[in-house]
C-alpha cells in the first residue's frame, strides 16, 4: 500500500455519493438471495451499517486503518483492513462464504482495475458464484462534452488531487471489464442528476 492516500475519515457519516447510490443499490438486493455481502473499499462503514440495519449480513474491508477503526465502533467484528491490490481476504473474513460483493466509488481510484475484478471473481467462484455491484462516477459522450464546454474538465478530472480518480469509466468500458472476467451484466442504473449527465452509475453482474 505504498501509494495509498488515506481518505481522512473523521466520523461514520455517509459521503455525498451515498445520497444518490444507496437507494438504487438497496433496490438490487434481496435478503434471501444475497446472504453474505462483502463491501470492498467500505471506507468508514457507512453503507455496511445501512445494510445491517436493513437486515442484511454484511461485512466491509478498506485500506484506511482510520476508516476501519471508525466503522468498527458502530458494528464490531464486521470490518477489517485490506490492501485492495491484494489477492487475499483479511484473515478474519476468510471463512465467510460471500455470495455478493459491493464496491462503491472505488474502481476509479485503482491502478489495476482488472486485477481487482479478478479478485472479486475468485472470491465469488470459491463460494459457487454470485453477484457483484459496482458504482463509479459516470462518463459518457454527452457528459464529457458538457464538462468540456462548461470549462469544468480540469476541476472534474483534477490531476492535482492526490489519491483521486485515475480511471474514468463509461457504461461500455466497465461492462467490457466485467465481461472479460466472465461476468454477465444484469442491471444498469444511472444515479444523480439528469439522464446521461448522471453523477454515478451502478452496474450489477453475475458469475
Amino acid at each position: 500500500m505504498a501509494n495509498y492516500k488515506d481518505y481522512g475519515y473523521s466520523n461514520n457519516e455517509a459521503t455525498h455519493a451515498h445520497g444518490y447510490i444507496t437507494k438504487p443499490i438497496l433496490g438490487l438486493l434481496n435478503r434471501q438471495k444475497n446472504k453474505a455481502i462483502l463491501d470492498l473499499g467500505c471506507g468508514n462503514g457507512a453503507l455496511v451499517n445501512v445494510l445491517l440495519e436493513k437486515g442484511f449480513n454484511a461485512y466491509g474491508t478498506d485500506a484506511s486503518e482510520t476508516g476501519i477503526e471508525i466503522a468498527s465502533k458502530t458494528n464490531p467484528n464486521r470490518f477489517a483492513v485490506q490492501d485492495l491490490s491484494s489477492d487475499h481476504l483479511p484473515a478474519p473474513l476468510k471463512g465467510i462464504h460471500f455470495d455478493t460483493i459491493i464496491s462503491t466509488e472505488v474502481i476509479e481510484h485503482l491502478y489495476d482495475p482488472r486485477k481487482f475484478i479478478t479478485f472479486c471473481k475468485n472470491v465469488l467462484d470459491k463460494n459457487g458464484g454470485g453477484e457483484i455491484i459496482l458504482s463509479t462516477p459516470y462518463h459518457g459522450y454527452l457528459k464529457n462534452l458538457t464538462l468540456a464546454l462548461a470549462g469544468q474538465w480540469d476541476k472534474h478530472a483534477n490531476p492535482l488531487w492526490d489519491g483521486g480518480h485515475i480511471k474514468l469509466w463509461s457504461r461500455k468500458t466497465l461492462t467490457l471489464a466485467l465481461e472479460e472476467q466472465g461476468f454477465n451484466i444484469t442491471d444498469f442504473i444511472g444515479c444523480g442528476r439528469f439522464p446521461f449527465l448522471w453523477k454515478s452509475m451502478v452496474i450489477k453482474a453475475r458469475i
